[in-house]
């Protein structure tokens, strides 16, 4: 059974919702969520989810908001924190380790971490039975997935393209995918422009999706109510796992 990984940018529209549209999910087939920690400058995301970050600073978001809802989510479906390096470096490293083993968050996704410098935090996870995940790209030589996969855990994430999230670019991933699978027997995660359309050709090859925009979108729809957003997300899942497994 492929997975499906959901990314939702937490506090918006409000910590409530938050909590609401994760358990939603999985009850809808969701496996794994990334809780996105809201940054003014998201350089990996599109434009949807980048206007969620926004909208969700100017609504007040705090690191805090972050804990209170991990704590209420994290023990009902397998958790990570998605963010960028800025919040972990100035909170400090340590700190988010011991929060996330405090409410049972599994790791990070830090998309601006380079390999290189990941390694000193790659460590204190590994010593804290938590995961940082490891990016693959599809410019990435055999020789760099060796380095970029030696020590991976959870899942690779493999980055559909190169570009920014949202996009619909299509490339042909049979070689790095088999680069990888070479490499390392980690499960393969696929992401940047998945959604309801593509989940079935990107899944092919790989263990899983990872799917954020699409969500977001869904999110930012002032034409929805609340709980039809929720059911929209719902049905959108449903139809991405039944895709990819199809």
């Amino acid at each position: 059974m492929k997975k499906l990984v959901a990314y939702i940018t937490t506090g918006y529209p409000d910590l409530n919702f938050s909590e609401d549209a994760a358990l939603a999910l999985e009850e809808a087939g969701v496996d794994i969520l990334e809780l996105g920690i809201p940054f003014s400058d998201p350089v990996a995301d599109g434009p949807v989810i980048e206007s969620a970050n926004l909208k969700a600073l100017q609504k007040g978001f705090k690191i805090a908001d972050l804990m209170e809802l991990s704590g209420k989510i994290a023990p009902q479906i397998e958790t990570l924190w998605m963010g960028y390096m800025n919040p972990f470096y100035h909170k400090g490293f340590d700190y988010f380790i011991q929060q996330a083993k405090s409410y049972q968050v599994e790791g990070f996704i830090i998309p601006d971490l380079p390999h290189e410098e990941s390694r000193s935090y790659k460590e204190q996870c590994h010593q804290n039975n938590l995961h940082l995940i490891d990016f693959v790209a599809p410019t990435d030589s055999k020789e760099r997935i060796e380095v970029v996969t030696k020590d991976s855990s959870k899942f690779i994430y493999l980055v559909a393209y190169a570009g920014i999230t949202g996009s619909g670019v299509d490339e042909d991933l049979s070689t790095v995918i088999s680069d990888i699978r070479q490499s390392c027997n980690t499960p393969i995660y696929i992401g940047f422009g998945v959604n309801e359309k593509t989940a079935k050709s990107k899944a092919k090859g790989v263990d899983g999706v990872i799917v954020g925009s699409a969500f977001v979108s869904i999110m930012l729809d002032e034409t929805l109510d609340y709980h039809e957003k929720i059911t929209h997300m719902q049905t959108l899942a449903r139809t991405i796992k039944e895709e990819i497994n199809s």
